[in-house]
Formats: structure tokens, sequence, C-alpha cells
């Protein structure tokens, strides 16, 4: 993908147009007056989502993409138009090398070729006797042939060289079949095919570029049962989601989003008409993913199977992208989770729940009007985890009572709305026939393991004077702030380095924290954003150790009031982090200072190694002073 395209997929153009320009919903897109010309009677500015375009039917008679909009805005060129944009969606612009260039023109020779193997995986399915199989499976999914042509689905012959040698007729290399993940590479050097007798599923992107296949079994010997394109140059499963550019229209005409499991989740139901379904490819749901559907629109619904629903349901926070489906070969649910997404992207999260033994193939195919009201009837997410808990459940046991209450009381604390925590705390108490106060002061206790060096802290305390530990706890409230933001936002640590640069600063690090906890976070980021497999944030969430979730969740709590997308962000961040810094020189002086004096009692002088520590830390803190003019007009929290 190039960084254009990248900037496109993580920029929603009625976001960016909306902050400058009154916009009014009309239809599938958007009017208001516009701001290139005076006219105050006529909103003849649109805003299309569908196209992610803008057009100017009136004086100006001009149109455009999020690029062209920001050119004309502020007068930008193109160059300047991408720095600035690059910098809105965190994405750190680098120069285009011979190396990249030549990277990129692999990427749409890939996609051709992709593109070929659609043609030859049709060809098998439809005119040759092997094919036939196929067939017969998708008549009997009740699968006709427009809904087949419309996903391009094929059929893989049961052979181990027919692909590969389709594909180098066609002038195609070993390696660009190997990098396209049509074929398996062998020890000795030879190559197979790596799809072998299996329905072929074509997998685009949003934009309709193809990304690689899924492949289903038709022997029910064979394993494993869908077998997905290994990660490529164009295949990143936790980045991609299946339909998604057949459903992007109705999704954002019906404003809703219906995510399943399963490629036939998806294709079965586009028969009967419900085109607004896409589906996860073997990872649990991302949150990079939610981003990429929210610019459609921000409800929702959820579809598991009755068994996931119920006592499967994980209540673990910040999980949602650690049970993968390649385990549990089902929507990985993780309550905690969605609640978090829920809360950051400010959507409408819900649940619906499918009749046992059934997915949404099977509801659609039987009973369409059943699947409709599946839809009307799904639930919150912690409505649902409140009856799936109940169900099958004795309420008249004390135990089983507290049991509920302590997985349901942290998800009802994780909604940033008062009215709806009040409402189902309301709910709670009635189901459980419990009084309201009794469940408002009961809160499960959340324990995780904590590392030898707490214990030894916990098992000789030092004892601090109340002006010693008011000095700590400050310096410990800016060092929260900053790892929490950064936990949100981490690609936001490009922005802090350039700035202190400029400033002639040492780059941000773990050695600017005090505890360890946090040291080891930071570098945690700083990882996640020096690989490139995975979403920072997913990559984080990933490799977590699991006595570090209550941390980020108390950290994620502190900053779940800053807007992401808003410039004043980074501000905050450079604050603190200033502030921080500024701290510290205080409290190293006043140990240098303290040192002087208890040297020179003891006849011991060291003076001028000391004075110069605290000079130079001096000269540290009058940079910070002149950095933190930029950041706020209020005066400085510390004096020298």
């Amino acid at each position: 993908m190039s960084v254009t395209d990248e900037i496109k997929d993580r920029i929603d153009i009625v976001d960016l147009v909306s902050e400058s320009v009154e916009m009014r919903r009309a239809g599938r897109n958007f009017t208001g007056f516009c701001p290139f010309h005076h006219n105050v009677n006529t909103p003849s500015f649109v805003v299309f989502p569908d196209t992610q375009t803008w057009k100017c039917f009136g004086e100006c008679d001009e149109g455009g993409d999020v690029f062209s909009f920001v050119m004309k805005k502020e007068g930008w060129d193109f160059a300047e138009a991408l720095r600035n944009l690059a910098d809105r969606a965190g994405i750190e612009l680098k120069p285009l090398t011979p190396q990249a260039l030549e990277e990129q023109e692999e990427g749409e020779r890939l996609r051709s070729l992709l593109e070929e193997a659609v043609i030859f995986y049709r060809h098998n399915l439809i005119n040759t006797e092997a094919g036939k199989l196929a067939q017969a499976y998708l008549d009997r999914r009740g699968i006709n042939g427009e809904t087949a042509e419309a996903f391009g689905l094929g059929f893989a012959p049961k052979t181990w060289e027919a692909a590969l040698q389709h594909f180098q007729s066609k002038g195609y290399t070993n390696t660009e079949i190997r990098d396209a993940g049509l074929v398996t590479e062998k020890e000795d050097g030879g190559m197979y095919d790596r799809f072998r007798h299996r329905l072929m599923i074509p997998i685009r992107n949003q934009n309709g570029k193809m990304a690689g296949f899924g492949a289903r079994v038709l022997d029910p010997d064979d394993v494993p049962k869908y077998l997905n394109s290994p990660q490529t140059q164009t295949f990143d499963k936790s980045r991609l989601l299946f339909g998604l550019d057949t459903a992007r229209k109705n999704i954002r005409e019906l404003d809703q989003a219906v995510i399943v499991e399963g490629y036939m989740g998806v294709v079965g139901p586009y028969q009967h008409g419900y085109r607004n379904i896409v589906a996860q490819m073997g990872t649990a749901l991302t949150e990079y993913q939610l981003r990429i559907l929210k610019k459609f629109t921000g409800k929702f619904i959820l579809a598991l199977d009755s068994d996931a629903a119920g006592q499967k349901a994980t209540l673990r926070g910040l999980e949602i992208a650690r049970e993968t489906l390649d385990r549990t070969q089902e929507i990985g649910f993780d309550a905690r989770g969605l609640l978090q997404h829920e809360g950051r992207l400010k959507a409408d999260i819900r649940v619906l729940t499918l009749p046992p033994g059934m997915d949404p193939d099977d509801v659609t195919h039987q009973d369409p009007d059943l699947w409709q009201q599946l839809l009307n009837d799904a639930k919150p997410v912690v409505a649902h985890v409140m009856t799936a808990l109940a169900q099958n459940q004795d309420l008249d046991d004390p135990k089983v009572k507290s049991d509920i209450a302590s997985q349901v009381l942290p998800l009802i604390d994780d909604l940033p709305n008062p009215i709806e925590r009040d409402t189902y705390i309301q709910r709670l108490s009635r189901m459980l026939e419990i009084n309201e106060n009794t469940l408002i002061n009961f809160r499960p206790e959340r324990k995780r393991r904590r590392s030898a060096a707490r214990q030894r802290q916990e098992v000789a305390p030092i004892k601090d004077s109340p002006v010693r530990k008011a000095v700590r706890r400050e310096g410990e409230a800016y060092e929260k702030h900053c790892v929490g933001i950064l936990l949100r936002e981490p690609e936001l640590i490009y922005k802090v380095d350039r700035a202190l640069s400029k400033d002639g600063l040492d780059r941000f690090g773990e050695k600017d924290f005090q505890n360890t906890d946090f040291q080891i976070l930071v570098k945690y980021i700083r990882d996640a954003l020096t690989q490139a497999d995975e979403e920072p944030r997913d990559y984080i969430i990933k490799q977590l150790p699991e006595d570090f979730i209550e941390i980020v969740d108390e950290l994620l709590e502190l900053t779940e009031d800053l807007d992401p997308k808003s410039n004043k962000v980074l501000e905050d961040l450079m604050r603190a982090f200033l502030n921080l810094r500024k701290w510290q020189i205080i409290k190293q002086n006043d140990h240098y200072r303290y040192l002087q004096e208890n040297n020179h009692e003891n006849g011991d002088y060291k003076a001028a190694e000391f004075q110069k520590n605290i000079s130079h830390n001096l000269q540290e803190k009058h940079k910070i002073d002149i950095a933190m003019q930029r950041y706020t007009s209020r005066t400085a929290v510390f004096d020298s």
C-alpha cells in the first residue's frame, strides 16, 4: 500500500472537512456551503463518503480527495499536504528510495498476479470436470451462480503444480508466485501449489484491490478446514475484513455493520439481500479493523454462535487481540476489550446470538426474516453478558450471585456514560435481587502479580516526609499521564522526538521514568513502532505480560477523555513530558546540593564536580522553559 493510500485509509474525509465546514447529511452524502467561495444561499459543496471525495457544484466547480481539499484550503503544495496529513494520520514519511519504489512496483505486480489467479480458479470451477465437486458444494449451501460470480468464487484443482505451471506460462517468476502466497517452497528449493482441492474465495481490500485468498476444504477429511494466504506484502489478515469492498456502500446506507465469522457468513446473507456484513479472517477483532469500519458507520453488531455467547465469554481487559480464531475457531468475545473500543471510537457495539448450531448463512437461507429479527434483538455488550451469565444458573445461590456480580460490575465501571452505568446497576440489582447500594459498594478486588522488587519495597517501606510524598506523587502523575497518552497513540513518540530535537533536548526514552513498570511499557511502545507486522497498539497488547494488564487499564482510564485526533493531545503530552523532565532536574539538583553540604561538613571537597552537574542541569532547565512557552501560556509549574 502506498503512503497516500494509507493516509486515505486512516483519514475520513467527512471528519476532515467537518472541522471547517458545517455539514448536513443528505442521503448517503453530506452537503454544506463551499469554503472556497462566498455563498450563503445554496449549499453547493458535497462530500461523498463512499468514494472519499468532495465536489463544489457552484462557482468553484472543483473537486478531489483529502489531499486536494487541504491543498486548496491551506494553500499548500502536494509535499506540504502530504507532510501534514501524514502527521495527522500518525504515519512516518520516509524518502521514496529506489528500493521503496521497487517494492511499490512489486506490490502492483503481485496484485496483477492475484487477479490472474482469480481468473484461473474461476475457470477451474466453471469449465472443468473436477470443478463440479466445488459446484455441488455451493449448490448444497444454496449459493447461486450470480452470487458466486459477485465474489469471484473458484476452485483449486487437486494437483501439485497446475497453478504454478499456469502462472509461469503467463510470464511470472517463481519468486513472484511465491511472494503472492500461491505456492509453498520446499526445503530443496522446489515449489508446489499452496491451494489444492479447495473452494477458492478471493479476498480484497476495502478499495476492491486483490490481497489474497481464503480456501475451504471440499474433502471433510482434509485439514485445516480453512486455509488463508500467508502473510505477504498485500495480505495482512489483521488489517483486512472480508466483504468490505462489496458491503461498504450498504453499511453506509443502513448505518450499521454486522461482523461475522467465516466467509460464508458474508456470501450467504448477501444472496438474500443482507449486504452490510463483513467477516474476520482468523484473528480476533482489532481496533484497526473497527477504525476502518468507523469511516462508514458507528454502529456495529457482533454475531456470535450460541456457545461463544455463553460461558466462553471472557471478561478480561485489553485482550481483544489476544484470543485468536486460529485456536478457538470462533469469534473471540472480550467484553471489556469491546467496551474500551466502543468508548474510544464513540461507537455503539451490540451482540447478536445465533440459534444453536446455525451460522448466518443457515439463518438467511432457511428464514431471511429471522435474520432481521436477530439483528433487531441484538443487545449492548453489558446486557448480553448479563443474560449469558445468568442462563441456566441458580440465581438463588449466593455464590452464583457473587460470581455474576464480580464479572458484570467491572464492565459497568468501564462505561463512560453515567446514565448507562446507573441503568445497568438497576438492571443487575433486579436480576440478582440484591440491593443497589450493596452492588455499588461491592467491587471485586483486582489482583495482579507483583514484581520481586515491588514486594521488597512493601516489606521495607521508606518513611517519607509529607513534602517528599507530595513531590513524588507529582512526578508519578506526570509519568502516568505521558505513558497513558502514548499507549493510546504510540506514533506520537515520533512527534515528541522531533519537537525535543528542535530545542536541543535529548530524545524521549525509558531513562526519563523512575517507575520500572513505566520504563518497561515505554520499551514495548518503542518496539511496537520498529516492527511492521501489526498495528503498534495491537502489538503492545499481544506482547504485554499478564501482570501489566491492570497497570495499562489504569493508564488508559486516566487518559480516556483525550481525543486522539485533536492537535491538543500533542501539546498536552509535551507539557506533561517537559514538566516531568523539569521535576527530575529539580530533584537531581536538590540531591547534588545535599551532597555538597554533606561533603563540605566532612572535609571532602568536591564542590566543583557537583556544581558542574548543577550548572548542566540548569542549562537543560532553561531549554525546557523556552520549549514550554510554545505549549502553554501559563506560568511554568516549577521555579528554580
